[in-house]
This record gives structure tokens, C-alpha cells and sequence, in this order.
């Protein structure tokens, strides 16, 4: 009943109020994102979404499109200036995708939409997670972020999709808000972002 008839609704309405509101702060970012990524604020890149299928969706900027000698874009981390670690530690690069939840390509919770080239490399399960539409946020976002592996993240995707519920959706709003104040699952263990994900090793692929 949620799901069907009121989790869009909702989605609607916060969005838009959090549109209006924080709509000084979004100008903001925009102006000071022109002058610290040296050009375009905004990055937009195709996602998948509910069913898999492709939207694009909007961001703040938050890595410089600084190239080599050979005109290849440099590395994460050379690429992430203070201004972008800034915006990822708050998550105010994710605001824009409000515009996405209001278009419906999104919903305020739900698995965070990955890359295109990930979709082959999903097992079955792992597929579950695109029953839904992606979120803002999400049940692995407010229990790790990117400080856990893909496994882990995916695992609880798909019980995200399992046990969608008004009550699941609030309480994980307010565990995501705990979690930005504390600036914590930023990054991986072993990058400045999160390694790209090849694949789930079958004998890897069990379950929390």
C-alpha cells in the first residue's frame, strides 16, 4: 500500500519543499562550484533506475576534469580538490537530485543509483536492488556508506527492496542525517572514493 499509492507522494511533496527551501544554498553551490572546478558546476551522468531503466541524473561537481600529457583524465585523488571533499563530506553534491526524485527517476530512499557498465556484472541477486526506484539515500548509506564492500552495499539493497515500509523509510532518513554529521564511510579503506566494482566472485557471494 505504501509503496503503490503514498512513498511518490511523499517523494513529491518533501522534494519540492526541500527545493524551495534550500534553494539560496543551491545558488551558492553554484556559483562557488564554477570557480572551484574552473568551469561547469554540474555533473550529469546516466544512471539505472527502477526496472533499469536509464535516466540522467544531476550532481554537484566534486572532481575537477584535469587531464595528463596525453589528455586522460587524471586519478580520484588528484582530481578531488578540498571544495569537492567538502561537498561529499556534507553529501550537499547530492542535492540536486531532487530535481531527479520530482522528474521520478528517483525517490528520497532507496538503493543509490550506480554506474551503467555495473549491470553486467550483477548476479541475480544483486539485480533486486533495481526493483525499486534509486534513492538519495539509502540502507546501506546510513550504515556505512562507502566503508563497506560492494557485497555488503548490495546485500542491503536488496533487503531494502525486501522490507520497504513507511517506518524503514523514516528511520533511515534519520540514520543518514546521523551519519553526514559525522562525516563517517566518506571513502573506502583504500581509495579517495570507492573502487569500481568487477563483479561478485561466486564463492564471495553469500549473504549477511
Amino acid at each position: 500500500m505504501y509503496v503503490k499509492f503514498f512513498k511518490r507522494f511523499f517523494d513529491v511533496v518533501l522534494s519540492l519543499c526541500a527545493l524551495i527551501v534550500l534553494s539560496p544554498v543551491l545558488v551558492i553551490l553554484t556559483i562557488v562550484g564554477v570557480f572551484a572546478m574552473h568551469g561547469n558546476p554540474f555533473f550529469v551522468q546516466e544512471r539505472p533506475g527502477k526496472n533499469e531503466k536509464i535516466f540522467k541524473m544531476i550532481k554537484f561537481r566534486t572532481m575537477s576534469n584535469l587531464k595528463d600529457e596525453n589528455g586522460e583524465l587524471l586519478t580520484d585523488e588528484l582530481r578531488l580538490n578540498k571544495y569537492g571533499i567538502w561537498l561529499r563530506k556534507t553529501s550537499c553534491d547530492e542535492l540536486l537530485e531532487l530535481v531527479n526524485i520530482v522528474k521520478g527517476d528517483m525517490s528520497i530512499v532507496g538503493p543509490r543509483p550506480l554506474l551503467v557498465r555495473y549491470l553486467p556484472r550483477y548476479n541475480e541477486r544483486q539485480h533486486r536492488r533495481h526493483e525499486v526506484r534509486p534513492g538519495l539515500t539509502g540502507y546501506a548509506q546510513a550504515h556505512g556508506r562507502n566503508a563497506v564492500s560492494w557485497e555488503e552495499k548490495f546485500e542491503m539493497d536488496v533487503w531494502y527492496v525486501e522490507n520497504v515500509s513507511f517506518k524503514t523509510d523514516v528511520k533511515i532518513i534519520f540514520d543518514t542525517v546521523k551519519v553526514v554529521l559525522k562525516h563517517e564511510g566518506v571513502s573506502s579503506d583504500t581509495a579517495a572514493t570507492m573502487e569500481e566494482f568487477m563483479g561478485t566472485a561466486e564463492e564471495a557471494n553469500t549473504y549477511l
